[in-house]
Formats: structure tokens, sequence, C-alpha cells
């Protein structure tokens, strides 16, 4: 229920943004001003922050396009002025477009400063795939953010053909997922140091099983410790001491652990000498000389496989 309602929420959202500029648009800016800021800034703030993929990612370019269409309508309507002056609204106006301004800004800057980064290849080739989680820190990455050391963690689900990633909003069949069953290939050269595979798929969305049962391969480099989980039960090919390489199959995406539905969750941490890898520093990742944030969309035609030996 709490997917639904976020759903519901974005949608919601999304038409009180219109709502307001199309009220805005047709008064005179000396009066709507601080209503058309709210507007702008709400708009802005759903269009990065909505739980589009719920439904379709097109819902949100379609959003977009609505949204241009009535900021480039309200130049050209008649306007006329306010029927009075209402300084509280004006305030409450203000307070909350500053608010949703910096949640704005901080989508694309996060609260965690410069980030040290690590190159990575992306670990999966056909389709398109999507951030269900990730960023720099809070607030978008919030769940991560709250789970020790994992504060540029990334989920990664996969998109069909029409934008969504399952066949429902939140099927109880592993097989309606998208992603599930897709191949994982090694993002790095280096040494298996961790791989477990025997864990039953949780059916979503439960996920009562926890970490302890993720499926999982953790692979050690020369500098890092690249984590990669719930994976699907024996699909995993490597063994630990296992030395692979650049786009080596490693085993298939599921659903074990604690997790709600079919996703790759990756993170990546410096290789600190007696120190637990996970409580290592964390690593912002980068597949191919570019980060990716909360909702964005990946595609790895554009994201060339590295082959490096």
């Amino acid at each position: 229920m709490f997917i639904y309602g976020l759903l519901l929420l974005t949608f919601a959202l999304a038409l009180l943004s219109l709502f307001q500029l199309f009220i805005a648009g047709g008064i005179l800016l000396k009066d709507s001003w601080s209503r058309l800021l709210l507007a702008l800034s709400l708009g802005v703030f759903i269009y990065l922050y909505g739980t589009w993929v719920y439904l379709t990612i097109h819902a949100k370019f379609a959003f977009g396009i609505c949204f241009l269409i009535f900021l480039l309508w309200s130049f050209f309507r008649k306007k006329k002025p306010a029927r009075k002056p209402r300084t509280l609204k004006t305030s409450a106006n203000l307070l909350l477009s500053a608010l949703l301004i910096t949640l704005s800004v901080l989508y694309f800057t996060g609260t965690t400063g410069k980030a040290k980064t690590i190159e990575l290849s992306f670990p999966l080739r056909t389709g398109r795939y999507f951030v269900l989680q990730g960023g720099k820190g809070l607030p978008t990455n919030l769940f991560h953010y709250s789970l020790r050391g994992a504060i540029y963690a990334m989920d990664i689900v996969k998109l069909k053909p029409n934008g969504s990633r399952a066949n429902a909003i939140f099927s109880k069949r592993l097989e309606d997922y998208e992603i599930f069953g897709d191949t994982l290939y090694s993002p790095c050269n280096g040494r298996v140091v961790k791989a477990y595979g025997d864990n039953p798929d949780n059916i979503p969305p439960d996920m009562s099983r926890g970490p302890q049962n993720t499926n999982q391969v953790l692979i050690e480099t020369d500098s890092s410790f690249v984590f990669l989980a719930h994976l699907k039960k024996g699909s995993v090919i490597v063994k630990q001491g296992d030395i692979v390489t650049y786009g080596q199959p490693l085993g298939c995406v599921g659903n074990s652990g604690f997790s709600s539905e079919p996703h790759l969750h990756i993170q990546a941490h410096v290789k600190t000498p007696g120190v637990p890898w996970f409580q290592s520093p964390p690593l912002y990742i980068h597949f191919n000389n570019k980060g990716y944030l909360l909702y964005e969309v990946i595609r790895p035609k554009r994201v060339i496989m590295i082959n490096k030996k």
C-alpha cells in the first residue's frame, strides 16, 4: 500500500503544480509571482522525485511536456489583477518554494560533499535500466543512507518497453519483473572474496529474510571492494578465490535477502587494511565516467563495457 500511496501522491502533486501554474498564468505577475514560484518549484521537485516508474517513466516525460505547455501558455494569456493581496498566503508560498528549491538542488549535489569515486563497467548489458534508489547521500538515497556505510549504494531495476519495471505495480510473480534472471557481469577485475547463492528468492513485497540471507558476490580489487547483492538462487557461478575480469558472468539478478522486489544492489568501498570492507569509506560509483542519480535511466548501449585484462 505504501507504493500505491507514493504513486498517488506523485500524481496529486503533479496536478497541483499544473493547477497553480494555470491560476498564476491568468493574474498579473505583480500579484501572482509567489504562486508562480510555488508552481515552478513544485513542478521541478515532483519531476525529479516523483515515483513515476511504478506506473511508467513515460508519465514523467508526459508531465514535463504538459508543464512546459502550461508555462508557455501562461505568458500569452490575458492577465487580470488579483482580487485582493494576501500577505499570509504569499509568505506560505515563499516558505514552501524555498523548501522545494532546496530539495531540488540537493537532488544533484547531495549532502556528502565531494565524493571519492570508482570507475566500473555497467554490470548489465541489454535493454534500459533504472536507478530505483541511489544518489549522493541525503535526500535522494535515504534508505541506503540509513544503512551503515552504504550512502552511495545503488538499487537498479530494468525497464520494460512501456517504461514500467514489472507487469503490475507490485506483482507477486518474480517473472513479472523485467530484471529477474538478467545475467550479471563483473564490473571490474579482481578476486572473489565472497560468493554465495543458495538462499531462496523472496516473493514480493516480502523482505523479512533480511540482509544475512542475501545471495551475493564480493570482489576485491587493488584498491577497493565491490559488493553485488540480491542474486537469484542457484545462479552464482563464481566461488571464493576466483580471479574475475571485466565482463565475466557472475550470476543472475534475483530477489534474495532484504529485498522487496527483484533488483541489483551494488556498492563500493575503499580497501582499508585492518578494516571490514563495509566499514571502509564508501565510493560513489561511475559507470564509464558517468555518475547516476535517483530515478535516472541507464542505457548499456551508451555505457560501453571496458575490456581490460
